[in-house]
């Protein structure tokens, strides 16, 4: 069951120390069904409704090109995430595990990323199927799927070396 601040038996919650690393900037808001945490699905599906992306200006002419490829992984802020837990206990068996070992969306960081398939493009609009993430979702980027990508051949001997 999802929850918001309870603690399992064998759960360890943290302080969180005070942010000052990084800057995100949302590009965009995520658009699906889902208006709960309780109706979300686990994992999106590429049969699934059309969900939007809807990318804000001046990152909208950051589309171009993006229905070239098939899928697009999406990445996203998952912006009513608890982000305190270093030990959870996804099924509530009291068998604790370490968030890092885990696609809980309870992390530090609650950064979401989902693999999709692209539906079209409707000016700054990106319409896709896959997605499980609550209406409203800050967007953080868009990128072609790294599947979709021949990997680079191995360096040769020597390739690297200077004089």
């Amino acid at each position: 069951m999802v929850r918001e601040t309870e603690i399992r038996e064998g759960e360890v919650a943290i302080d969180l120390p005070a942010a000052k690393d990084a800057g995100l900037v949302f590009i965009g808001r995520i658009r699906t069904p889902w208006t709960s945490r309780l109706e979300t699905p686990r994992q999106g599906r590429q049969d699934g409704p059309i969900c939007r992306l809807e990318i804000f200006e001046p990152f909208a002419p950051a589309i171009k090109g993006v229905d070239f490829y098939e899928n697009l992984e999406v990445i996203y802020w998952l912006h009513q995430s608890r982000r305190d837990l270093v030990l959870q206990s996804p099924k509530n068996n009291q068998k604790t595990r370490g968030t890092f070992s885990l696609r809980s969306p309870v992390r530090p960081n609650p950064i979401g990323t989902s693999v999709v398939k692209l539906v079209g493009v409707e000016g700054n609009t990106i319409l896709v199927r896959g997605l499980d993430c609550l209406d409203g979702t800050p967007l953080l980027d868009v990128k072609p799927d790294r599947c979709e990508f021949t990997p680079l051949a191995p360096p040769h001997a020597g390739d690297f070396e200077t004089e």
